[in-house]
């Protein structure tokens, strides 16, 4: 299977299944020299991963599948410090209920890869989707977590912040980023979380599954990321986000809305700084990016999360026989998420890392 590395400079492989041995990621083209922290790392792999309830409180949202998702270093770091040979991660699988898919043998889930795998491979690992489950984001999580820190080495104020916008239809009302870890669903508002929670706990209970919308706010990116023309900062991140399995799209600043402005709304005024060294933008509808480049504004984007498949209720789909397809009614078993946008802040806050930490080192090479 080609297509799993990405990033020119900054590469990061990812390999394993769902109910595999293990998961993991080789990262290459990380510089000597920066000195990494391990329980950073281990720290990101436990905000994504499953059976966790926030602070405590129930978390209606995530499935009841309970993994350690222990990072062990196997290369590249020698007494904390990158030794600028690929870095190698493994997090063992530990509490795979393989028995949960046994009906998924020659039966496709609606809304899943399975069906495409086999169109396309003509095999496929039906335990819980094997490769195109979104368990393959832990070993995402763990390369972000080395790519922001290599991201501070060359620039010590970027920050990378995620959180759920909205959620089974609830949408917040306020941001305030302090409250983002204080509720389950990772949202800026915890009034907000509470009704979210209440009407995923809701749609639960009757057997279905909710979407939700992802914001980012990236601050102290400098301007001059993005490699025209095809490797815009803006591609390169919609690369990164749209390769994470649940997300069906993606806007940067004003995005969609920007269709229904005139120029005059949508351009962003500029005007120097107080020391009149740089430039300041009064609005900011690009999302930080012009022309593929960044402007040194905030670069935010929303992504767009697809309510989880895999709902309990039966519904209609095709069975294959070994020569030819057949209708049939299928119900899904195993330990599903009800809705992902808790689990999936880490995951975007990571491929953003992993990206961004690709275009710096891009960006070191495009003058003296």
């Amino acid at each position: 299977m080609s297509g799993s590395s990405f990033g020119k400079l900054f590469t990061v492989t990812t390999f394993g299944e769902s109910h595999g041995a293990a998961l993991g990621c080789i990262i290459d083209g990380v510089p000597a020299g920066i000195r990494l922290d391990l329980d950073e790392v281990q720290a990101a792999l436990d905000r994504r991963k499953p059976g966790q309830s926030a602070n405590g409180k129930n978390n209606a949202s995530v499935t009841a599948r309970k993994e350690d998702d222990k990072a062990q270093f196997l290369s590249g770091v020698f007494e904390g410090v990158t030794e600028g040979t690929p870095i190698a991660i493994v997090i063992q699988n530990t509490s795979q209920h393989s028995k949960d898919y046994g009906n998924l043998a020659t039966t496709f889930r609606p809304g899943h890869a399975d069906l495409t795998y086999f169109l396309k491979y003509g095999t496929r690992d039906y335990r819980g989707g094997g490769r195109s489950s979104g368990r393959e984001t832990a070993a995402r999580v763990a390369a972000g977590a080395v790519a922001i820190q290599v991201i501070r080495a060359l620039c010590p104020d970027v920050k990378i912040t995620a959180y759920t916008e909205q959620a089974a239809g609830v949408k917040i009302t306020r941001v305030d980023l302090s409250q983002i870890e204080q509720n389950p669903l990772r949202a800026p508002d915890n009034e907000a979380a509470a009704l979210m929670n209440s009407k995923i706990e809701e749609i639960r209970s009757q057997k279905n599954t909710a979407g939700g919308v992802i914001a980012c706010s990236i601050t102290g990116i400098p301007a001059g990321l993005g490699e025209p023309v095809f490797d815009k900062a803006d591609a390169v991140l919609s690369h990164a986000i749209m390769s994470i399995g649940a997300v069906k799209g993606i806007e940067f600043g004003a995005g969609f809305g920007v269709s229904s402005s005139t120029g005059l709304e949508n351009n962003d005024r500029m005007q120097p700084s107080a020391d009149r060294k740089s430039v300041e933008f009064i609005t900011n509808n690009a999302g930080g990016i012009l022309g593929g480049i960044s402007t040194g504004a905030e670069i935010f984007f929303r992504a767009a999360v697809k309510p989880v498949p895999s709902v309990y209720a039966s519904q209609n789909t095709v069975q294959w026989d070994g020569g030819s397809f057949a209708s049939t009614e299928l119900t899904i078993e195993g330990r599903h998420d009800v809705c992902l946008c808790p689990r999936i802040v880490p995951v975007i806050e990571a491929m953003s890392a992993i990206a961004l930490a690709d275009l710096l080192l891009q960006a070191k090479t495009s003058k003296l």
